[in-house]
């Protein structure tokens, strides 16, 4: 019999138990695995880390800005429009804003909220509710927005934020919480590379961060959600919606602010959008030239660290010699002239097309449209059709937004575009070198180049050039030359004429100038030496390219207006000019460290100082009864002024200049178009006097009135030495050579007394075939050929001593004064020989002179000879306004 156990028989584990024991094993190891994940994550196995002394050095890309040597801002450098901004001066309400939006228990955590956490879990994952908030803290956002998020396959979301999770403990463990607000709110971007709480506050209320209101501020907060979809300024209503929520958010937060709040949520949307545009910053093309200095001086100027500064991240102050003030005189200067030379050029074609249709289809391959299309691979039919068709634009024009909306076809923008003249100004002290004013083109936005930096056809303003070689190689201010038209067969028959082909009678060296004539000019090129001229030129800091060609003497060479006005501070100055210009005075860091300081100038005596006072002296002559008189019937810079100045104007007026200094201020402005088939066919309009002096005496008229610049207009040159002035006491113009004449007292309230204002045209180039030719020279007195003498009024000097001896032999009679003026007394004669390259007021010329002595004065009443000089002005009156109009009788070149 068997016998039978009696332990009870086991029971069966449960699928329940089972699957319960399995489960905690498997968190278990997800537990485990999460852990190897975190520390893999920690370790770096996913990307390095910031450490906290890396997270200490914080350093987030700044804006680097430019100033004004009166602190007034002339322009920012920046990849992101960011400023920095302090806790303390940052408003409270955008502070209460924040945080009731983005992270409620932001003082409560130490980086990492884990309630938030399990509400994305719970709502957002499983109950799929997008309406809940995200979990990360405004410490793991500023994480987010320093480091950019890296891509790691299907791992990418979870190792990213876990990696923001570990560095937002350490950036609290680093930082207090203010310091953590106030790093948020400088990173965080607002749409329209717009980034940080100072750049929003100014861009979309024009006020600082401390200023805005409870509205304001729950506006700016609400955008961060989505800086597009909720702009006050491309979508308002939604943008106040947002608000609102914010609002109701800081009401749930701060119960104590719910009677403000509710009284925010009733008020309009109002923004006061500050956009400001490259054009509205005062130097645009000033800052760019400063950018490229920068990037060099980066380059050759490492940190102690071996980096490089970075002039769009750095943060950096630089101080220029740019004065705010000027700048503005400078631009409204521009833009008074340029606005009434557009209005008569437009007027001036009646609707005419000056381009040929070669020039507008250049106009068209160069355009952006054309070369994006092209490079879409559309062919020539399409894109002409698109050309062709009309569409809403805005433009430049002259007024008061600097634009206008038209509806046009791009084709006839181009055309509109290719009317417009442009120009360029600089101002610049001649003993220092420093730049104070500078005006690039008439509008930034709309016009890009550079025309202080493009070359163009200088005209008569090469001049000086040719005149300061002739001087320093021994010939005289008073040497006299034919006024004569010739042809230079060893030149290919180059025939430089007057404007208006009027000729005759002699001119001595300073008239010539006074006068502009290009007939002499070019005697004095070929006697002074085309290889010495270029060679001055290359003394005067002139880098550019100059042909060696007889032409340069009357301006062909293609020059830009900063070489010119930087050889200009040489005739200023007594012959001295800097080296190099100074446009930037010194560079700080952000904490206020200078690493930069400019050199102190260095000068040179581009020119003896002789050469150069005479120089200075004849241009002096040029103001006040030459071509640029103009300066003082229409903006009143009389004799009693102490300024010099010469102008310019291209063949066919494509291009007009004038140069003008003072003692302590040199300044210069060009005019001209792209197409250079687009200019006045009337030299009465379309002179180096009509078109760019007027800038130029607008400007410092401007700078006269205001106290603080009266300095530079009435400054007076040092007395010019009784050796040199003797040097230049003769007669500009004389018919008869062989005897001198007193000279007339000139008739203030006559126009025609004196010679006419600007430079003419040469109507023959050189060579002949057009390659190279222009150039300027100007008539004799009011446009026609006169017999007796123009003379020259200067201003009232003091006698010195002059330093430096030496003798002049064959000077006869001397120097009168009244009050300190030097007058022209009645010379005893002496011989006049025909003589090639004698000093003295000799006579210079092809044709035979006879010798005649002792002749008898002239003797003619006064009262008389003014009756008949009056008679004679009215009939040549008559007889060229039938020649050439009264216009270009009184404004002509």
């Amino acid at each position: 019999m068997s016998k039978v156990s009696s332990a009870p028989p086991k029971k069966k584990k449960s699928f329940i138990g089972r699957l319960f024991k399995f489960c905690l094993f498997l968190g278990f190891l997800g537990i485990i695995a999460l852990l190897g994940f975190y520390f893999a994550v920690r370790q770096g196995m996913f990307g390095e880390l910031p450490t906290r002394a890396e997270l200490k050095a914080i350093n987030n890309p700044v804006v680097s800005k430019l100033y004004s040597e009166d602190k007034q801002l002339l322009g920012k450098f920046y990849f992101e429009n960011r400023s920095t901004v302090p806790y303390k001066k940052i408003s409270s309400y955008i502070i209460t804003a924040l945080v009731a939006t983005e992270d409620a228990r932001f003082f409560d955590h130490k980086g990492v909220d884990t309630r938030s956490y399990f509400r994305v879990l719970i709502k957002t994952l499983l109950m799929r509710d997008r309406s809940s908030g995200g979990g990360s803290t405004i410490s793991q956002q500023i994480i987010k927005n320093l480091y950019k998020r890296q891509s790691h396959g299907p791992l990418t979301m979870p190792v990213n934020k876990i990696k923001e999770a570990i560095v937002a403990v350490r950036l609290e463990d680093v930082y207090s919480k203010e310091d953590v607000i106030a790093l948020y709110l400088n990173t965080v971007p607002f749409g329209e590379r717009c980034f940080g709480i100072g750049a929003a506050c100014q861009r979309f209320f024009n006020k600082k961060p401390n200023d805005v209101n409870l509205e304001e501020a729950a506006t700016l907060i609400g955008m961060l959600k989505a800086p597009t979809a909720y702009s006050p300024r491309l979508y308002p209503e939604k943008s106040k919606t947002r608000r609102n929520t914010v609002l109701n958010l800081m009401a749930k937060k701060y119960p104590t602010m719910r009677s403000t709040i509710e009284d925010a949520k009733k008020k309009p949307l109002v923004i006061d959008y500050t956009l400001r545009s490259e054009s509205e910053e005062l130097a645009p093309h000033f800052r760019n030239y400063v950018r490229d200095f920068l990037k060099k001086w980066s380059k050759e100027n490492p940190k102690s660290d071996g980096t490089h500064w970075n002039v769009f991240t750095d943060g950096l102050e630089i101080h220029t010699t740019i004065n705010s003030k000027m700048q503005r005189y400078a631009i409204d200067a521009v833009a008074k002239q340029m606005q009434d030379l557009q209005g008569k050029l437009v007027e001036h074609w009646a609707g005419r097309q000056p381009f040929s249709d070669i020039a507008l289809s250049n106009a068209k391959k160069a355009s952006n449209r054309y070369k994006s299309m092209k490079k879409a691979g559309k062919s020539d039919r399409e894109i002409d059709a698109s050309f062709r068709k009309k569409q809403k634009m805005k433009v430049f024009a002259w007024s008061k937004e600097g634009s206008k909306e038209v509806e046009m076809t791009p084709m006839d923008s181009l055309k509109y575009y290719l009317m417009f003249l442009n120009t360029g100004f600089l101002a610049m002290e001649p003993q220092s070198g420093a730049v104070k004013a500078w005006v690039g083109s008439i509008d930034y936005d709309y016009f890009r180049h550079d025309y202080t930096r493009v070359n163009r056809q200088v005209g008569s303003t090469f001049k000086p050039i040719v005149y300061a070689t002739a001087v320093s190689k021994g010939i005289e201010p008073c040497d006299y030359y034919k006024n004569d038209l010739r042809s230079y067969t060893d030149h290919q028959n180059w025939t430089p004429r007057n404007a208006g082909d009027l000729y005759g009678g002699f001119r001595s060296l300073k008239g010539a100038l006074t006068e502009s004539l290009n007939t002499i000019t070019a005697q004095l090129i070929f006697e002074a030496g085309i290889e010495d001229v270029i060679e001055t030129a290359r003394d005067l800091s002139i880098d550019g390219n100059i042909p060696e060609l007889p032409s340069i003497a009357l301006g062909t060479a293609e020059l830009t207006l900063q070489e010119m006005v930087h050889a200009y501070t040489a005739f200023a100055n007594e012959g001295k000019m800097v080296e190099e210009p100074v446009f930037v005075k010194e560079i700080k860091t952000r904490d206020g460290k200078v690493i930069y300081r400019a050199p102190r100038y260095n000068t040179k005596q581009a020119l003896a100082r002789e050469t150069g006072i005479i120089m200075r002296e004849i241009l002096e002559g040029v103001v006040d009864s030459g071509t640029a008189r103009r300066l003082g019937w229409m903006y009143g810079f009389t004799a009693e002024y102490d300024l010099g100045g010469k102008t310019g104007t291209t063949q066919n007026q494509t291009d007009g200049w004038f140069i003008g200094f003072t003692p302590k201020l040199v300044a210069g402005s060009w005019v001209g178009a792209d197409n250079r088939n687009v200019r006045f066919r009337s030299i009465s309009l379309g002179a180096g006097s009509s078109m760019a002096l007027p800038i130029w005496g607008d400007f410092m008229s401007k700078l006269r009135e205001d106290k603080n610049f009266k300095y530079y207009v009435n400054a007076k040159f040092s007395p010019t030495p009784p050796m040199i002035a003797e040097r230049l006491t003769c007669p500009n113009a004389v018919n008869d050579t062989t005897r001198y004449y007193p000279p007339p007292e000139p008739d203030p309230f006559d126009p025609y007394a004196t010679n006419t204002e600007g430079d003419n045209n040469s109507t023959s180039t050189y060579p002949p075939s057009g390659g190279v030719g222009t150039s300027s020279g100007s008539t004799t007195s009011g446009g026609r050929t006169r017999d007796d003498i123009v003379v020259n009024p200067r201003k009232n000097r003091p006698p010195v001593v002059d330093p430096i001896k030496q003798n002049r032999s064959g000077r006869s009679g001397g120097v009168s004064s009244t009050n300190g003026r030097p007058r022209i007394k009645a010379q005893p004669s002496r011989p006049l020989t025909n003589r090639p390259s004698t000093k003295g007021s000799g006579l210079r010329t092809n044709e035979p002179i006879e010798t005649v002595k002792n002749p008898a004065p002239v003797k003619v009443k006064a009262k008389k000879k003014r009756k008949q000089d009056k008679k004679n002005r009215r009939k040549d009156r008559k007889k060229n306004k039938k020649k050439k109009g009264f216009f270009d009788d009184l404004f002509g070149e």
